[in-house]
Parts: C-alpha cells; structure tokens; sequence
C-alpha cells in the first residue's frame, strides 16, 4: 500500500495487516479523480480512518490539513506511523474516538469534505450519510461500502468492482458551483 499521487507519489504506508481494510490503490484514485479540485486547500476529516490512506493521499493531492478519528489501537499505531513517516504531523490531527461521539461535537460546514470508510458489515454508512443530510458537518461527504449496501437518496453512487462510493454534496456546495445536481 502507497501514496498514489501528488507530492508523495510512490512512499509506501504502514498497513496493520488483515484486520483492517485500507482502501486499494485502484479505489483511492478514482476517489481522488473524482473530487479533482475540490481536494486543492480543503480542510478534511477521515473517519474510521484506519491506516489513514485517504486523509494522506488528500494532503498529498493539495488538501490542507486532516483531521483523522479512529479508535481501533492496531490502526492507531499504523496511522500514527504513516504520519510520522510522512512528515504530516503539523497538518493533521489525530482523535482516539468513536466516530459517533466525535461527530457530536462537530459544527455545521466544520470541514469542506469529510470520508467516511466504515467495515462494511456495519450499519455505520448509513448512520453516518444520515447525520450528514440531517446537519451537513462537511461541505462534501464521501461514504465507502460495500457494492450490495444502498445508501439515503442524496448522493451520486458510483462502483469499482465490489466497492460503491456514494459522494454527497451540501446544497450550499452546488449553489457555489452553479449547479442543481448533486455531482
């Protein structure tokens, strides 16, 4: 597992082996070609944030800063170790938390785009594109799940193989961009 793109194209990242799932490569890519501009000097927050893959390749790609929640200790010691590595410690921080706890204390339009990458066999998705469509906290939200799992209406789905990202975009957002779409 590595950093794709942007100005650490090529390092390799610290993985904690089978019990957490980063996204692949191929995914992470196609995630970021997605958002395209939308990454360039936003404020972003990973949850379930494992490894740290996305947030990284986010700051990677222009992002300028992260904020990663995570609170498994396996993942922990390998996202604290990819920071480190990186050098990103002054543009990102770390919150040992559960998601939902965190999220209490979040503002509306806290950050410009947050990722929301859960274990696919929960319902935390869904939770999560929930509590976002009730009070966006984020400009934009991105969900990874599995390819079976539908997500509220509200997002543009797209699938790789058998993953589906569902990318949701605050009203707000499409007024700025002159658009009536959620895309």
């Amino acid at each position: 597992m590595r950093i794709i793109g942007g100005k650490w194209a090529g390092i390799s990242l610290v993985s904690p082996g089978r019990r957490v799932r980063p996204t692949g490569e191929n995914l992470r890519g196609a995630i970021m070609d997605w958002l395209g501009e939308d990454l360039h000097g936003a404020t972003v927050l990973d949850l379930f944030a494992g490894t740290g893959a996305l947030g990284l390749e986010a700051l990677s790609r222009g992002s300028r800063s992260v904020d990663f929640v995570e609170h498994g200790a396996e993942a922990l010691h390998s996202l604290k170790a990819n920071r480190a590595k990186l050098r990103a410690t002054k543009r990102t921080r770390l919150f040992k938390k559960e998601v939902f706890a965190f999220l209490e204390g979040v503002g509306a339009y806290a950050y410009d785009l947050t990722f929301a990458d859960p274990p696919y066999t929960s319902q935390a998705g869904e939770k999560v594109a929930r509590l976002w469509l009730n009070q966006p906290f984020s400009t934009i939200l991105l969900v990874e799940h599995a390819r079976a799992v539908t997500l509220p209406p509200g997002g543009v789905r797209r699938v790789l193989d058998d993953t589906a990202v569902t990318i949701y975009r605050s009203r707000k957002k499409r007024e700025e961009d002159g658009s009536s779409c959620p895309t």
